[in-house]
């Protein structure tokens, strides 16, 4: 087989590592790809988001199936285009990916399949929402309506924060056109985690638990990140709360994508708050999340492949999925700045001395080459993942490596995994 990941972040690139894996393969192509990506996949410059061009070369290049990691290529219709010229694609079509797309549809959709989430409003004009504001008063949470690559949540605790984040969001644009509609909701006291299922759109197949950090910062301090670190298994999902899950999110999600005509098929991510009131979703996504994919695959026995053609063939029902009883940590390393503006093209050294770590994989998420070297190219540099026999092990395993790693103004956070800890 000949297979297309497209993306270039790390999530892609444990796509590919693990795609390598398989019998079944034996050429993959990444669009755009990385400079991790590099060494085991052609990488062609095609942007993730140019559907045409990718479904030209999907075709010209008899390509016999295609993997989206992003979210964005989804949400632009991606899998609509591929169906329509016969070439199979591994992810949900546009009128399914709309649950990540739109904050609006999500949690209205929540509602009306009685899944559980924390009560809210939507605006399209900021002078109603601030007022609104005044209402209820605060903490309370501020949502970009579209895609803002992760950063689009604005946690309240404060009115003037409140009022900043509308004006942000709404007048200043922010997030550009994602943010001409907000979603104002309830601030959910609990821990945060994230659960990952493969869906045909009838039958559900879980992923291992997984837990990821989203603040830039120590503690959970500082703003909103598309992920600063993960890990699994998540020791806050018990058997009791795993099936809890299934039963009152992952399952009535799905089935009521299929009632409303939007069949749902690929990866679908609850983001979930655990806490006091129960179980509530924060948010939906229609990919693996990144960076919880590289520590999921890094755990995954199974050969991705024959699970990823269950899912398009509409098969699911008959697999299962091996898992080690390892556990796994990511640490991600991001540029200066970041989430803010960052400078690119700075020189990473280390990089073969960290992947010589035993239990150590290194995923590249921004970076790229420059004169035989590799060097950054975007906010989010590397995903250093780390294997051990329990979560304490895989976050030395994982630091012992992050430690050989140096460019100028690298920065990550030094406590990723100690909620799993706190619960030993």
């Amino acid at each position: 087989m000949q297979i297309l990941v497209i993306g270039s972040g790390g999530r892609e690139h444990a796509l590919v590592w693990k795609i390598a894996q398989s019998p079944k393969v034996t050429k993959i192509w990444a669009a755009p790809g990385n400079a991790g990506m590099s060494d085991v996949a052609e990488c062609v410059q095609i942007s993730a988001s140019d559907i045409r061009l990718l479904a030209d070369f999907a075709d010209r290049t008899r390509i016999d199936l295609t993997v989206v990691g992003p979210e964005l290529p989804l949400t632009l219709g991606i899998v609509d285009e591929f169906e329509r010229r016969g070439l199979r694609i591994f992810g949900p079509r546009k009128d399914a990916a709309l649950v990540e797309g739109s904050k609006v549809f999500a949690k209205s959709f929540m509602k009306k399949h009685r899944i559980p989430t924390g009560f809210f409003q939507t605006f399209d004009r900021s002078e109603e929402a601030k007022r609104y504001i005044e209402e209820i008063g605060t903490p309370l949470v501020v949502k970009a309506d579209g895609l803002a690559a992760g950063k689009g949540v604005i946690v309240c605790f404060e009115l003037a924060e409140a009022m900043d984040a509308v004006e942000k969001i709404m007048e200043k644009r922010l997030f550009g056109d994602a943010g001409e509609r907000i979603v104002i909701e309830e601030y959910l006291e609990g821990e945060e985690v994230s659960f990952h299922a493969l869906t045909d759109g009838e039958a559900v197949l879980p992923l291992a638990s997984s837990q990821d950090h989203k603040r830039a910062f120590n503690d959970d301090q500082g703003p909103n990140t598309g992920g600063m670190g993960a890990y699994s298994p998540a020791p806050v999902i018990t058997k009791s709360i795993h099936r809890q899950i299934m039963e009152h999110v992952m399952i009535p999600a799905v089935a009521g994508m299929a009632a409303e005509g939007r069949p749902y098929k690929g990866v679908l991510y609850a983001g979930l708050m655990i806490g006091a009131g129960g179980i509530k979703v924060l948010e939906f996504n229609a990919r693996l999340g990144d960076p919880e994919a590289q520590p999921l695959l890094l755990r995954m026995r199974s050969d991705l492949v024959p699970l990823l053609e269950a899912v398009v063939d509409g098969r699911l029902r008959d697999q299962t999925i091996d898992w080690t009883p390892d556990a796994s940590v990511c640490v991600v390393m991001a540029s200066k700045g970041y989430p803010g503006p960052y400078d690119q093209g700075v020189p990473i050294t280390g990089l073969t001395e960290a992947a010589a770590e035993p239990g150590v994989m290194i995923f590249h998420a921004g970076t790229s080459r420059a004169h035989d070297q590799v060097v950054t190219g975007g906010g989010r540099v590397l995903g250093i993942t780390g294997l051990g026999p329990d979560i304490r092990e895989a976050i030395a395993t994982a630091y012992r490596a992050v430690k050989k790693i140096h460019w100028e103004g690298a920065h990550y956070r030094t406590d990723i995994g100690v909620r799993a800890l706190d619960r030993e």
